[in-house]
């Protein structure tokens, strides 16, 4: 089969592999048509190179056909529509009970001591092959995909791999109340979604926050109040326009640590990308090297009493936080992996004809999957207005 393939820093390639097979008795096989490109991909291009091996399969939003099942499969058949969760868990563990898919029992990489397993990213996450492919091995099989009706474009449903879930529990997270306010850092695709959830689940005002212009004017034509972060101070002052001085009820980072400034923390990410991974990877866990300009925007922007939501990825073990300040205003802080599994049933519902949150026009970009390294340079470079774009394998 053809799958895009890491090979180094802003390095990836689509290459012939070996096709996934069964290895399980409740495995399955999908044949991939819809597989998106994540912001988080974007981590793995730029700066996670330590923890990965030249040949791994990239890719944690695929949907597909199933084309093979398991003699254990009893919930599936070959010809079945579904969509496979970006986290890998078994759906009967203590944590999957709880409600928290990422953070599996069966599947965590105890060695690591990291959370479940993830399709298609690092070491750190299990090193399962990902769904930028043609297919994609699947397992627990009885448990892990969302069967999908037939009938609607693969837009209606392949968001519920990764940017649904993750900018659901976003909001869920950030606890606003009925009538509130809320601040989104970043309106790349998490960001964007999570400001139309906002809006579909009552918030009064919603401002978005972004330096792209691009992406400012999306968000601005579905009813964001938005701000360029090119302003900077600019940007405190005018929240606290808009909420009566106090800042906004909740604020959501769904930027992580790809914020701009920070330039010794930009230096320390481009030099792990240069070291030899057993200097690189201690570095990465136990250095404070994020990149955190974007959260200490949201603890500035947040109220006292109000609600932290982290969605964007952060790496560095030792980050500095301004605890004082934190501790001071009171903020609550939440965040984490999304669980896919718990939101499915709150988001499948608004997959209608209705089409309340946009997913049929929200991608910006179709690609096949041989194009994948150019997808890759373009969304990296903020090219051409690319804020999400779905490969065909």
């Amino acid at each position: 089969m053809r799958a895009l393939t890491w090979h180094g820093k802003r390095d990836v390639r689509v290459e012939t592999v070996p096709d996934p097979r069964i290895e399980k008795p409740d495995d399955i096989v999908v044949r991939v048509t819809s597989t998106g490109i994540c912001g988080s991909d974007l981590h793995l291009y730029e700066i996670f190179g330590p923890y990965l091996d030249p040949g791994d399969i990239l890719g944690h939003e695929a949907m597909g056909i199933v084309e093979e099942v398991g003699p254990e499969v009893s919930e599936l058949s070959p010809g079945d529509r579904v969509v496979i969760p970006f986290n890998v868990s078994c759906r009967d563990c203590f944590m999957c009970d709880q409600g928290l898919h990422s953070q599996c029992e069966t599947t965590q990489v105890r060695e690591r001591g990291m959370g479940a397993s993830l399709f298609g990213y690092t070491k750190l996450y299990g090193q399962v092959p990902g769904g930028q492919a043609e297919l994609l091995r699947v397992p627990f099989g009885n448990k892990l995909p969302i069967k999908v009706p037939e009938g609607p474009a693969d837009d209606r449903y392949v968001y519920l791999s990764d940017v649904l879930p993750t900018a659901w529990q976003a909001v869920e997270y950030a606890d606003i109340p009925e009538g509130g306010t809320v601040t989104v850092l970043g309106l790349g695709p998490i960001g964007d979604m999570a400001t139309r959830i906002a809006q579909h689940r009552g918030a009064r005002t919603v401002i978005g926050v972004d330096l792209v212009p691009e992406r400012l004017s999306r968000a601005s034509a579905h009813g964001v109040a938005c701000l360029d972060a090119r302003r900077g101070g600019e940007v405190a002052e005018a929240v606290r326009e808009l909420t009566e001085g106090r800042g906004t009820d909740a604020v959501i980072d769904a930027v992580g640590m790809e914020a701009h400034g920070a330039p010794f923390a930009k230096a320390a990410h481009w030099v792990t990308g240069l070291l030899p991974d057993a200097v690189a990877q201690p570095l990465m866990e136990h250095a404070g090297i994020d990149r955190l300009a974007a959260l200490h925007t949201g603890i500035e922007l947040v109220r006292r009493g109000g609600t932290l939501s982290l969605s964007g990825v952060y790496g560095g073990a030792a980050s500095p936080m301004p605890l004082l300040t934190m501790f001071d205003k009171q903020i609550q802080l939440r965040m984490g992996q999304a669980n896919v599994w718990r939101w499915v049933k709150d988001i499948l519902p608004l997959l209608t004809d209705e089409d309340p949150l946009g997913v049929d026009s929200f991608k910006t970009h179709a690609m096949s999957l041989e194009e994948g390294p150019k997808a890759y340079a373009m969304f990296q470079a903020k090219e051409d207005g690319m804020v999400k774009t779905l490969l065909k394998p």
